[in-house]
């Protein structure tokens, strides 16, 4: 709760609106709410429903499967193919600077 609450606050702070999820099937509960989110961080170790699973269920979807999506994980080789990868332990900067490079042209300013 407290890293996901962190990550929320520094995003926050960059100019992002941040929306988190405690879980996997809670995470696809939110970023299928309109309006769908720009970019979703996805870390493949959650409860309930993994990473996999939700990705799995992303590219299911016609619209969610437009969304990019950063992976965040400690094991390289369980990453879906085509994705941004930020390894963990996580470094705030790196995550960050992950989504900032998806709009490089706002994040000039």
């Amino acid at each position: 709760d407290h890293i996901r609450d962190s990550l929320r606050e520094a995003f926050d702070e960059e100019g992002y609106q941040a929306l988190t999820a405690a879980n996997g099937r809670e995470a696809l509960a939110v970023i299928t709410r309109e309006p769908a989110p720009d970019v979703i961080i996805l870390d493949l170790v959650l409860p309930v429903m993994d990473g996999d699973q939700v990705y799995r269920a992303m590219q299911a979807d016609p619209l969610l499967a437009k969304i990019p999506v950063i992976v965040s994980t400690l094991d390289p080789a369980r990453d879906p193919t085509g994705v941004t990868v930020v390894p963990k332990p996580l470094q705030l900067h790196r995550l960050i600077d992950a989504v900032d490079a998806l709009w490089p042209e706002e994040r000039q300013r």
